[in-house]
């Protein structure tokens, strides 16, 4: 193993041990004395049978080596060395492959349950779409449908083709559209590693630009400032006779009833909500610069839209006109309750997206939390909704003063945002009974009134983030009054709401259609309860399929219905829309509370949000800037 030692010479001697004693011996002997010896020849039986066997002596002699610094048996050191080439082949040489042999790449651990049910709810937007569709679009039972929408509009090229449809019906309905866009975009931004770890960010990208790409149509989103905005395609009539989108029951590739576009002049929340819309998707898209200017020009015209009439005196009254005010296609279904909420999300949005710190001011002048009614502790304005998107904007804003913490003459209000953000995060709680709970332990967001989960995964979508917000900065948690709680508390509250949804609940099924052995079979939806059977069937003849007790001919993946009621009992009757009638806004929710919260593609430890990913300022891109702060008057 070793050519030479350090002290001279060889380890290994190649003489027995005694030669060297023998030596030394003989050269102090008498040569007489040694002559006489060699002549001696009468030895007894006794020695001359040691001379032919060997003496006892010699046989039991060991051998040894001279290591130079220590002298040690022969055979102690082959047992050495074996030791040695036993302890190579056994360990060394596994280390050695292991390390220098190339490997094989091992995929991402297994997906968790909320991975499962989130790569389903996003083919719920597959099988809304409206259009002409991809042909990858992936539902078989979907084609081209609505191909004459927006066609008495005619100050829209190319009419108001494309979109999605919002539920069970056939209308668009462009407010809650343009919310469940911005919900999608923002989960995007903050967990796109988790997206692409689990292989849907090209698909949640794909969704996200079928829906802005129709966003652009509905206004003239080239011009600098426009007077008026579509608020959607379609209508219908309560106890209506005539034939609409809800006196028809028709897939929507089979609809021949008019389809009217529906344009309104005042429109602060719509306008605010589609440019908060158009400037998070701007950000999910700065990869290709056109489309992401394209983007954030079409945010900052809906914006001026939105803010024209603030401080106009001559406009006071239209001031005051939510988008839905006196329209009856509008109110009975999305119908908005103010627009100061939604002023300040898309400010903070468009913040985000510009850096222009116009939009910041605007986001925290003390008008906007006053009008907005920010401060004052109502129990109802801490639900997050397609209505109410008070709750996020406060969020967004808190992320602002955690990661950037900008100072005057933002604080003021950033700090009152954060702390509304506690108490809503509290009051999220069970053990603070700000809510009730079901029996089964689904919070009453809406106080037991129809479509409860829609409500449920928003509001978890929030407390996943803010627990990531906080773990990001290494804060470990918040205060409820004197009790402090840890960020994993909030993270059990979403794990407890959706694994409710999911399948651990008293009626011991799932309320995502697809996910797990059983689901809803009767979904209250025109698409899904109609068969593609080659038969086009008319307006009133399609509701033989809305009555049948036999299950949906075409399964809608991924859709989450409208939930249990208050005593967790679920009726799976396509005639019980509040309960089983899927929405946009609904699945957009549960997609971001499910990306947030699932393990997959996170590795080992707790995976957070990239503090960086929304704060990267770019230049100004507006040519005219929007209304300064001292504009917005009480």
């Amino acid at each position: 193993m070793y050519s030479a030692n350090h002290w001279g010479g060889s380890f290994e001697i190649g003489v027995d041990g005694s030669t060297e004693d023998d030596h030394s011996l003989n050269m102090d002997l008498d040569r007489g004395a040694l002559s006489a010896r060699r002549h001696h020849h009468e030895l007894d039986e006794t020695q001359q049978g040691w001379l032919l066997a060997g003496s006892p002596e010699a046989k039991k002699k060991d051998h040894f080596v001279d290591l130079g610094c220590v002298i040690v048996k022969r055979k102690v050191l082959w047992w050495a060395f074996w030791v040695l080439v036993a302890g190579f082949v056994l360990i060394g040489l596994p280390v050695i492959i292991a390390k220098y042999a190339p490997h094989k790449r091992h995929g991402p651990p297994p997906p968790d349950q909320y991975t499962e049910a989130l790569h389903k709810a996003l083919l719920f937007f597959n099988a809304q779409k409206s259009g002409n569709l991809p042909k990858n679009n992936g539902i078989k039972w979907r084609g081209p449908s609505g191909l004459s929408d927006g066609s008495d509009a005619t100050d829209v090229k190319g009419g108001l083709v494309g979109g999605y449809y919002d539920a069970g019906d056939n209308i668009k309905f462009h407010f809650p559209m343009a919310f469940s866009m911005t919900l999608l975009s923002w989960s995007v931004l903050e967990y796109s590693a988790k997206y692409k770890a689990i292989g849907e960010y090209d698909h949640a990208r794909e969704l996200i630009k079928w829906g802005t790409d129709y966003l652009l149509r509905t206004f003239n989103s080239s011009a600098s400032t426009i007077g008026h905005m579509y608020a959607q395609v379609g209508h219908a009539t309560i106890n209506g006779t005539e034939p609409d989108d809800h006196y028809c029951w028709n897939r929507p590739e089979d609809m021949a009833y008019k389809r009217p576009s529906i344009p309104v002049t005042s429109a602060p929340d719509l306008g605010a909500e589609v440019a908060s819309a158009l400037a998070a998707a701007s950000i999910v898209f700065r990869d290709d610069d056109a489309y992401s200017k394209q983007l954030v020009d079409g945010a900052g015209t809906a914006f001026r839209f939105a803010l024209r009439d603030q401080g106009n005196p001559s406009r006071a009254a239209a001031a005051a006109t939510t988008y839905s005010l006196g329209n009856a296609d509008i109110a009975p279904y999305y119908n908005s309750t103010g627009y100061w909420d939604e002023f300040m999300w898309a400010a903070a949005w468009l913040y985000y997206a510009t850096g222009n710190a116009t939009y910041a001011k605007l986001a925290t002048d003390p008008v906007t939390p006053s009008r907005a009614n920010a401060f004052l502790g109502v129990l109802d304005l801490a639900v997050f909704s397609w209505d109410n998107k008070l709750p996020g904007a406060q969020l967004l804003l808190s992320r602002l003063r955690m990661f950037n913490n900008p100072g005057y003459p933002y604080e003021e209000s950033l700090r009152g945002y954060h702390n509304v953000t506690d108490i809503n995060m509290c009051a999220y709680l069970p053990r603070f009974a700000a809510f009730n709970f079901t029996k089964g332990g689904l919070a009453q967001f809406n106080h037991g009134a129809g479509q409860p989960l829609q409500y449920v995964v928003a509001n978890a979508f929030l407390a996943a983030l803010y627990a990531d917000y906080m773990e990001t900065i290494s804060v470990p948690g918040w205060y409820c009054g004197p009790n402090f709680m840890s960020t994993d508390v909030l993270r059990g509250f979403v794990r407890s709401q959706l694994d409710y949804i999911l399948g651990k609940n008293p009626m011991k099924m799932s309320y995502v259609v697809g996910f797990g052995d059983r689901y809803p079979r009767h979904v209250h939806h025109r698409g899904a309860s109609t068969p593609r059977n080659r038969v086009k069937y008319s307006c009133t003849g399609g509701r033989r399929w809305r009555d049948s007790k036999k299950a949906d001919p075409n399964v809608i993946n991924g859709a989450m219905v409208g939930g249990p009621d208050r005593y967790d009992r679920y009726q799976d009757k396509r005639a019980n829309h509040e309960q089983s009638e899927p929405t946009m806004v609904g699945n957009a929710a549960l997609v971001a509370a499910l990306v947030a919260i699932t393990r997959s593609g996170r590795g080992t430890g707790v995976g957070t949000v990239d503090k960086n990913t929304m704060f990267s300022a770019v230049p100004p891109m507006f040519p005219v800037a929007p209304p300064p702060p001292s504009s917005w008057k009480p």
